[in-house]
């Protein structure tokens, strides 16, 4: 004979509500990081974007300081720039012009040519 539901545990009506909940709970939290990774994809993205714009305005500006620096260091700018603030420079004249000659250091007869010198130890037997 069937058994009445009135008769069955409560147990036992309640194992496939759990089940249930437990599968949806999964599906939703499946769900829930799906968005959350899709999110933050987005988001690093959006600061690559960012950054590589920046990186692109510093090196478009580092270009542009370096040629203001060439055109600042040749000697025409600075003759000219040193006449606009009156600093008196001029070129030096020869009297004012001191040359050091230097003496070859000439080799020794003894040695063999080396590129480093090493000290010299005395053998002894």
């Amino acid at each position: 004979m069937a058994k009445n539901r009135k008769n069955q545990a409560a147990a036992i009506r309640f194992g496939p509500v759990l089940k249930v909940v437990l599968l949806c709970s999964l599906i939703g939290g499946s769900a829930v990081g799906y968005v959350w990774q899709k999110n933050e994809i987005y988001r690093l993205g959006q600061q690559i974007r960012q950054r590589e714009t920046k990186l692109a305005q510093l090196q478009s500006d580092n270009k542009i300081f370096s040629d203001q620096i060439s055109v600042l260091h040749s000697p025409v700018k600075l003759d000219q720039r040193a006449k606009e603030l009156n600093l008196g420079l001029a070129p030096a004249t020869p009297m004012q012009v001191v040359r050091l000659t230097e003496m070859p250091v000439a080799p020794d007869k003894n040695s063999s040519r080396q590129f480093a010198q090493r000290p010299v130890t005395e053998l002894t037997p």
